[in-house]
């Protein structure tokens, strides 16, 4: 017995230093505070390779680097005050390796890891826990190898949507990719969680587009779609990677696209009809043309200084105008769309109008990883699956401009979503489905009150929605993630409490994420507050 107490002295030690250590009143100066970062600096050595140090990208509290790198991805100020739990340390990888010794250390010090490729994860999930964790912030890894020939290309997660649009756009003119049209969201979180566009009425969602993917478990191997085995490959295409590993980089498929597309912005306020076009909107979106992408981004507006609703219709055609014009002559008449609101452009150049770019930006604007100010935000989702009424869309425009500030936007779905089986994927949200809605509010006062207010706006549009969304489940969309849903035990939870979201997420598809899960990761380390469970884990539990 003095043995076994002799030999478990050191792991106790350790912990109560790591105790210490994220105590907000324990100085960094303190020698124990070295003592503890020495420690893990050891274990980090002893599992990296030395031709690759771990300790020139590995950043503690007392680091210069440590502050600028955990702020520089935070994407939602609600997340960067002086109360948010900082990580541990930070390891930014620039080797695989580097990857490898954070898992297997941070397992042998029973650590979280978060993992980080853009921050754009709304709820703050991959730099923030309750427990103790560090953040594994892959920003660095972020090349894009070509093979042309194939018409395919690895990139890795840490590159940005928009560093992979302008990379594939200085090989080619007639080749591009369906993702999001924010060029600074991370490929690593945006691929995993299914990633949508402008592009997928016509070629899907870009999980449809992964061919393969590099992996690092639980067990620090490396391994590709072929050791992965197709079960785990079909978990990491839209049931969220960071529940069963970290994600080097995936192979995908480019599509074509014409060297001339379309775009064009509408608006209508009420007094314009925009009720009618939208409410006609929902006849058509999902079923015109699946070259036509037509999003609507409806949120509260002033006009001779009274309160109304303004509707804008932003488009992408992968086509001319003319035969945009007759697309829309022919299926939406509503809009009274006419030649001089169309503009003609490259590809690429229609991914800087989509995100508001003046047209002649240059494109490499696509290169910077910041390129919008941060706010404090929330956002929600849902599915629409029968056309809302036009009573039901006046009672709508009533209550947005009751609360303020709360915005909505519709995407359509159809064309291509509508053909692929839900189970293919781990994302479930396919035929049946007239579009989505992201509900959005966002601040600038950094205030727990105000916050409190908008938070509240926001919840209660969603609630007043209830009747007009799909039901059983009421669906959302994973890279949304809403801490709303269900229960918050930061990734400890049993399975019927993470069916509340996992259900809402992925809908039959949940049970095959579990069982994954449970197969590779069986004793639940890779875990966040909305991660998938494992049956192994919670059966270990129970025995105990």
């Amino acid at each position: 017995m003095i043995t076994i107490l002799s030999s478990l002295l050191p792991f106790f030690i350790f912990h109560i230093l790591l105790i210490i250590t994220m105590s907000s009143s324990y100085s960094i100066q303190d020698n124990n505070y070295y003592n503890t970062k020495n420690t893990l600096l050891q274990c980090l050595s002893l599992y990296s390779e030395p031709s690759h140090p771990i300790s020139e990208v590995t950043y503690f509290p007392n680091t210069p680097s440590y502050s600028p790198i955990l702020q520089s991805y935070i994407r939602n100020l609600r997340f960067n005050s002086s109360t948010t739990p900082k990580p541990l340390f930070i390891v930014v990888p620039t080797h695989v390796s580097h990857i490898q010794s954070s898992i297997l250390c941070c397992k042998k010090f029973d650590l979280e890891i978060r993992i980080r490729s853009g921050g754009h994860d709304y709820d703050g999930l991959s730099y923030v826990s309750q427990n103790p964790f560090i953040v594994l912030d892959i920003f660095l890894l972020r090349s894009i190898v070509f093979n042309l020939k194939d018409e395919t290309l690895w990139v890795e997660s840490g590159a940005t949507v928009g560093e992979l649009y302008y990379r594939i756009a200085e090989k080619s003119k007639v080749h591009g990719f369906p993702a999001g049209v924010c060029p600074t969201v991370g490929v690593g979180g945006h691929f995993s969680g299914g990633g949508y566009g402008n592009m997928m009425r016509k070629f899907g969602l870009s999980i449809d587009n992964v061919i393969d993917a590099k992996i690092v478990d639980v067990d620090g191997r490396v391994l590709d779609r072929n050791s992965m085995g197709e079960d785990l490959f079909w978990a990491i295409r839209g049931g969220g990677g960071a529940s069963f590993g970290v994600i080097v980089s995936w192979k995908i498929s480019l599509v074509p696209v014409p060297e001339i597309v379309t775009v064009f912005r509408v608006e209508k306020t009420l007094e314009q009809g925009a009720s009618d076009v939208v409410h006609q909107w929902q006849y058509v979106a999902d079923k015109i043309h699946d070259g036509l992408f037509i999003r609507v981004v409806i949120s509260p507006a002033k006009r001779n200084g009274e309160k109304t609703i303004k509707a804008k219709f932003n488009a992408l055609f992968l086509g001319d105008a003319n035969e945009l014009l007759d697309v829309m002559t022919e299926r939406f008449p509503e809009l009274g769309l006419v030649g001089e609101q169309c503009i003609e452009m490259s590809w690429i150049d229609s991914v800087l109008f989509w995100y508001n770019y003046p047209v002649g930006t240059l494109t490499d604007v696509l290169l910077e990883r910041h390129s919008s100010q941060e706010k404090f935000l929330k956002r929600k989702s849902d599915y629409v699956q029968g056309p809302i009424s036009k009573i039901g869309l006046d009672g709508i425009w009533k209550k947005m401009v009751e609360l303020g500030k709360v915005s909505l936007t519709f995407n359509p779905y159809g064309g291509k979503m509508s053909e692929i089986s839900e189970e293919e994927t781990p994302f479930p949200h396919r035929a049946g489905n007239i579009y989505k809605i992201q509900y959005s509010v966002s601040w600038k006062e950094e205030s727990n009150d105000v916050a409190d207010q908008y938070l509240d706006k926001i919840r209660k549009l969603y609630d007043y929605m209830t009747p007009y969304v799909s039901n059983s489940p009421r669906s959302s969309y994973l890279n949304y993630r809403d801490v709303d849903i269900g229960v918050n035990g930061g990734g400890n939870v049993s399975y019927e409490e993470a069916s509340i979201w996992g259900n809402k997420y992925f809908k039959r598809n949940f049970d095959r994420l579990v069982e994954v899960k449970s197969a590779i990761d069986p004793s639940n380390f890779f875990r966040y507050e909305q991660s998938i469970p494992s049956l192994s884990s919670e059966n270990n539990i129970m025995a105990e």
